[in-house]
């Protein structure tokens, strides 16, 4: 791939993470394809690493993650087409292949759902994503945020209120950035 972010990679990278994201788009991009979007746009250089882990964690605290972090990654590009330009065709793009699976699947959804292999073959995507899952929780999650007992204990903190005391994630997202700063102060 070139060096630059071109109109045609850029809308073809935005199309391949919309046609990943089948099922449960927030899931999937929250864990499942995240090693994926970090995979066509981080080697070319259109986002650096330290950009691309700063948006991911800044869209998990907003509603519709996928989306959102695919306009952060077209707005911050460091080639054009970026800014507002570059958002308003990555978010387009990351939408396409759900349209159009919705145009050509809804005539006959009530055909297939009925079907056994059908209800077969939907369980076992859903399976294969919990090993994307783990899989994206090590590289580039944990790689990248965990480099010592301190971060670890943060992340112990931020999986505690989020399960346990049902925080809202907009609210960990705060309380983690407060104590990665922390952490960072007192390193």
């Amino acid at each position: 791939m070139m060096a630059g972010a071109g109109l045609v990679e850029v809308l073809a990278a935005s199309t391949r993470l919309g046609l990943t994201s089948f099922g449960r788009p927030i899931a999937h991009l929250r864990y499942g394809v995240l090693p994926l979007l970090q995979a066509e746009v981080v080697p070319p250089g259109w986002v650096t690493n330290e950009e691309f882990i700063a948006g991911y964690g800044a869209a998990q605290a907003v509603p519709g993650p996928l989306f959102t972090f695919a306009a952060y990654l077209g707005a911050v590009m460091h080639q054009p087409p970026n800014g507002w330009m570059g958002a308003s065709l990555t978010l387009v793009a990351v939408f396409l292949p759900s349209f159009l699976l919705v145009v050509g699947v809804l005539p006959f959804w009530e055909l297939l759902r009925g079907r056994p292999g059908f209800q077969v073959a939907l369980r076992g995507v859903n399976a294969a994503v919990v090993g994307l899952l783990l899989a994206a929780l090590y590289d580039p999650v944990w790689t990248s945020a965990i480099r010592g007992h301190a971060d670890f204990g943060l992340a112990l903190v931020a999986f505690g209120l989020l399960m346990f005391w049902r925080l809202a994630p907009w609210l960990v997202v705060l309380i983690a950035a407060a104590g990665g700063a922390l952490i960072a102060r007192t390193a």
